[in-house]
């Protein structure tokens, strides 16, 4: 790997973790687009993109993160309080991806091939323009029932099969369930925390039995473009959508989803 696919591949991740594009999708489509096979060396770059977008999250929502850690044993005692119950809602809502990606893991990477990509895209910006047209946009996240909490981990569980998208899928589901567009981000961000340290860990534990094969220095590169890039992105997002609806995003899914199909169809 060189240091311009170290930043590349980082900025990329940086970007559609947060984005509802799917990071794995244009993962996919970047590596087979350039032709880049990186072997060995994912499993630790892969780690090292993970805590680079994970500190970007807890540093953009560290007055969230701080009010949830230290409310988390009143969260797990039944205390009251809007703190309190959002820490319940993603306690019960990250049960659904971790249950998945350890029963499941190896057929989710079988999944990993630009068909299902193309497919997945397609379907989500589907649901997206339903969500933007049906969705009441009213609710906050406090006001989401266990039942709900868990629709929008099971969101976050499909999310494992590329293409699909976390940040798209868990918004979308949100909005459906009458989330305003920013409360269903925030929601989804908040979500995406033990998901993006479970995802982290699991990868360093593989890489643990390999043995450590890329350059720190590529590694830090990694780090770094993606967790500037994933602030930027959340930061950007946020902004975007106080105004904006998702059609764009949605739109663009279908524009990537047939430049993938039709790749395919020459290949």
């Amino acid at each position: 790997m060189t240091v311009i696919q170290a930043a590349l591949l980082g900025v990329v991740q940086g970007l559609t973790e947060f984005l509802p594009i799917s990071s794995s999708a244009h993962l996919i489509l970047v590596r087979e687009l350039f032709g880049w096979d990186l072997g060995s060396a994912e499993i630790a770059f892969d780690v090292a993109c993970h805590l680079g977008t994970l500190l970007a999250v807890l540093i953009y929502f560290r007055e969230d993160v701080t009010r949830l850690v230290v409310g988390a044993p009143g969260a797990l005692a039944g205390a009251p309080g809007q703190s309190a119950r959002t820490g319940r809602l993603i306690l019960v809502a990250t049960v659904p991806i971790a249950l998945t990606g350890w029963l499941f893991a190896d057929i989710v990477e079988r999944l990993r091939q630009p068909a299902v990509a193309a497919v997945a895209l397609t379907l989500g910006a589907l649901v997206m323009l339903a969500a933007e047209r049906v969705g009441s946009r009213r609710r906050t996240a406090a006001s989401l029932s266990i039942l709900e909490a868990v629709g929008l981990g099971c969101a976050q569980a499909a999310a494992l099969v590329p293409g699909v998208s976390r940040s798209g899928a868990v918004i979308t589901v949100g909005m459906l369930a009458g989330l305003t567009r920013q409360e269903a981000a925030r929601f989804t961000f908040l979500l995406g925390i033990p998901a993006i340290l479970g995802a982290g860990v699991r990868t360093a534990w593989t890489l643990g039995e390999g043995g450590l094969v890329e350059p720190t220095s590529l590694l830090l590169v990694g780090f770094a473009s993606s967790g500037v890039v994933g602030y930027l992105a959340i930061a950007g997002l946020l902004r975007y959508i106080a105004r904006n609806s998702l059609d764009l995003f949605a739109y663009y899914r279908l524009v990537v989803a047939a430049a993938l199909g039709i790749w395919l169809a020459a290949a």
